[in-house]
């Protein structure tokens, strides 16, 4: 079952903006509601306890002569005058109640009749008559029996302060529902109209509050294996706690990232600086047999038979032992080989060489030459990491592709920028492209690339990748003031 904490501030803010405002909308209705009866009750007993007194004042010449139909009279004037406004549903019951609380007349003398006692009548008044009367009050005591249905009003009639008896004047409650229910109508539409308005606006401004955080938790979500870039992380960044937070995020994803990309660099070097052990290793073993089987057959020549089908098989031995001779050469790189430092024309002897390959797959060739001044760096090697890049480069392209090499020196390192727009190299693939017999194409024998991450490691440089449908590109970049010195 999902609970209300398990829903989205996306629907959650909203709601309970809307349950704010709508809670709010029915509290200030019912409020005025209140006070609106509150006050027609009160006008209603003021405007009863003005007509009792007066009506008391009236009756006490009628009461002292004993006048029972003048006394009728005058407590019927007042629903005459009501009755002439207009027909009423529930008039007011006036009763005249003597020392002895009998009734002494009424409004009512079907249903109260003279002398009898109301409480026998209607039990309403045995609340009404525990009420003890003073002759000197000064305003009426309003009654309201507990269940009842009706509201009475207590007025002495008294002369010189001798008390001659009581008036009641008691009103149906049911009176207040005509003018409750135009209220509760009014209310109704205010509150329709103040929440046809609010409603959309709480809604809006409850989505508006809400989307800094969905658009975080969003952000957040995305973070596993594989962070997300920051440039795709778009969030609002303000001087309050949300924007703080955002961009407290945004440099944790920043410093993650180079956490990361500093781990993977560690665990490549580690591995290719295993591998390089190993491979020195194997190459030094294989050196000295290898050596010792050349010498044998440069013995042979001079000194065996020369049956052409011996020569035959011992040209097709030694090509074979050159073959590996020159590939372990390839995995004793040294980066202290003396040479001289490089120079424009270095840079543009190599373009003379890769120019016939470039050629045969009628590749369009840019090159950028930017050296003015000698480099400190060794060119030799160097020469064999830019034919290297570019021999790659020529493979990798079909027929009537391009290449590009940008060489450059900035304040302190030399750059070497190779590109080209031929099959990119897979994600997955780019961790182990400097490992030995990896090959990036399915000429090539793996070790190009190995013999250029050598040497770039031991001239204290460092390589990087970038591939993608229709652009690859290797650089290169070796620090100059560390080689110089």
């Amino acid at each position: 079952m999902l609970h209300l904490k398990d829903v989205s501030l996306r629907y959650k803010v909203p709601l309970r903006v809307a349950a704010l405002v709508i809670g709010t909308a029915f509290a200030v209705t019912s409020l005025m509601v209140y006070h609106a009866l509150d006050d027609l009750r009160s006008n209603l007993i003021a405007n009863a306890d003005s007509m009792g007194r007066l009506l008391a004042n009236t009756l006490i010449g009628p009461m002292l002569h004993d006048d029972v139909w003048r006394s009728y009279e005058i407590i019927n004037t007042p629903l005459q005058v009501i009755n002439k406004s207009g027909p009423i549903k529930e008039a007011p019951i006036i009763l005249i109640l003597d020392i002895r609380q009998h009734v002494y007349v009424s409004t009512q003398p079907n249903r109260y009749p003279i002398l009898s006692d109301p409480r026998k009548i209607d039990s309403d008044f045995i609340q009404v008559l525990k009420t003890k009367i003073n002759p000197n009050m000064e305003q009426a005591t309003v009654v309201e029996s507990l269940g009842s249905d009706k509201l009475f009003m207590l007025t002495p009639i008294d002369s010189d302060g001798v008390l001659l008896g009581t008036l009641v004047m008691g009103y149906s409650k049911s009176i207040f529902i005509p003018r409750f229910q135009s209220l509760m109508l009014r209310a109704a539409l205010a509150t329709l109209l103040v929440l046809a308005f609010l409603l959309p606006l709480g809604i809006y401004w409850g989505r508006r509050m809400a989307r800094p955080l969905i658009e975080l938790a969003d952000a957040m979500g995305r973070v596993g294996p594989i962070l997300p870039e920051p440039d795709e992380i778009d969030l609002e960044e303000s001087k309050d706690e949300i924007g703080q937070l955002s961009k407290a995020f945004k440099e944790m994803l920043v410093e993650l990232k180079e956490k990361a990309s500093l781990e993977q660099q560690i665990v490549l070097a580690d591995r290719l600086s295993a591998i390089g052990r190993l491979a020195a290793s194997v190459a030094h073993e294989i050196n000295n047999p290898l050596g010792g089987m050349l010498n044998a057959i440069n013995t042979y020549r001079r000194h065996g038979t020369q049956d052409p089908m011996t020569l035959k098989t011992i040209s097709l031995l030694e090509r074979g032992l050159i073959q590996i001779k020159d590939t372990v050469a390839a995995l004793l790189v040294e980066a202290k080989v003396k040479s001289h430092p490089l120079s424009r024309s270095d840079v543009d002897d190599v373009r003379k060489l890769i120019q016939p390959d470039s050629q045969a797959k009628k590749a369009s060739l840019v090159w950028e030459n930017d050296l003015v001044d000698v480099v400190p760096l060794p060119s030799t090697l160097l020469r064999q990491v830019m034919i290297n890049l570019l021999l790659n480069a020529v493979h990798a392209i079909h027929q009537g592709g391009n290449i590009g090499c940008h060489i450059y020196r900035n304040s302190d390192s030399l750059v070497i920028d190779v590109r080209n727009d031929g099959a990119h190299i897979p994600q997955e693939k780019v961790p182990y492209l400097f490992e030995p017999f990896t090959p990036i194409s399915e000429n090539g024998s793996g070790l190009g690339l190995w013999v250029t991450y050598q040497i770039v490691q031991q001239l204290g440089g460092q390589i990087t990748v970038q591939s993608e449908p229709g652009d690859t590109r290797f650089t290169i970049q070796i620090p100059i003031q560390e080689i110089h010195e």
